[in-house]
């Protein structure tokens, strides 16, 4: 086995253990960030290997937080089981959006426009939806610890499921980038009538990223609403929680594989570097630090911080 795997093993029994060392606070750090991390990477299939800058994800996000625990509210259905149903609500939502703006070949700023629409309207769907709970939001009762009710009174429950959720989504991740599906979608990505002009389907393939991405995501509102006990429209379907989502994989490296995780890492701790010691002198100054890395990243590496650690890779290798 060569460095990179070892290292890999290395890496996964590290985290595997690391919960035991760690304070309740370094617990929920490293828990978001691996959360983020998994969002990023699941909005990477759409945003990254297609190259569809979708700014509206918190909309599948939304929707998987809403259909759980609407669920387990009014009917008393594990968590589980509404993930799993949320997500392919959200997946349903994915491929109408999808279809519609990939039938009328929306690219771009317009693409971008019309998914930021389309979660402004179900955020004001919901809204004004009272058996939704409105602006207030929804409460989840606490039933007690419980595997079946997702409900854990210790943080390494949800730590040790989020870390899973991401190691899946990475394998998933690499098995699309290695298969014929991410070959057409990066084809499509660097030039979509060129792509065509060779027989890919690009509206099918691009269906297929969205479908899966949209998906994930739905999976990840769901996580967030049993991890938090309480969902409201702003949060889960605004549009600053889908800069949160894709500022991961721009800063990391955007159609990679560790790109969202390395993201993730890098803007989990200067934001709460800038909230611990500055936070209560100025707030909101650490979304100040998030624009100056994201300025910096996309001015000297536009492919991602991934990028500079694959340069110094290869410069360690010349030197021996």
């Amino acid at each position: 086995m060569n460095f990179k795997i070892y290292f890999l093993i290395g890496s996964f029994l590290f985290f595997m253990i690391a919960p035991s060392f760690l304070s309740p606070y370094t617990l929920h750090v490293l828990l978001m960030i691996f959360f983020y991390a998994y969002l990023g990477t699941s909005w990477s299939i759409i945003g990254g290997y297609a190259g569809q800058l979708s700014i509206g994800h918190s909309a599948f996000f939304g929707i998987g937080a809403y259909t759980s625990t609407i669920l387990f509210i009014k009917l008393g259905v594990t968590p589980w089981i509404g993930m799993i149903c949320g997500g392919f609500l959200g997946m349903l939502g994915g491929l109408f959006m999808g279809y519609l703006t990939f039938q009328y070949r929306l690219k771009g700023v317009y693409f971008a426009l019309a998914t930021i629409a389309f979660s402004i309207v179900l955020k004001q769907i919901v809204l004004n939806w009272r058996m939704l709970g409105g602006a207030m939001g929804l409460l989840i009762p606490l039933k007690g610890n419980s595997f079946y009710l997702f409900q854990f009174d210790d943080k390494q429950y949800y730590y040790y499921i989020v870390y899973f959720m991401l190691v899946i989504v990475i394998i998933l991740a690499r098995l699309i980038e290695k298969s014929w599906l991410g070959s057409y979608l990066v084809s499509i990505r660097d030039d979509e009538e060129a792509a065509e002009s060779l027989g890919v389907d690009s509206r099918k393939c691009k269906l297929i990223a969205m479908a899966i991405s949209s998906f994930l995501t739905a999976v990840g509102g769901t996580f967030y609403a049993q991890y938090l006990f309480y969902i409201e429209p702003e949060t889960v379907f605004g549009v600053a929680l889908s800069i949160d989502i894709i500022l991961r994989p721009i800063v990391g490296g955007a159609a990679t594989l560790f790109g969202p995780l390395l993201g993730s890492f890098i803007m989990g701790f200067f934001s709460e570097i800038t909230r611990m010691f500055l936070g209560g002198v100025h707030h909101g100054l650490h979304l100040m630090v998030y624009a100056v890395i994201l300025i910096v990243v996309v001015i000297f590496l536009p492919n991602g911080i991934v990028e500079l650690v694959r340069s110094l890779g290869r410069y360690s290798s010349n030197k021996t």
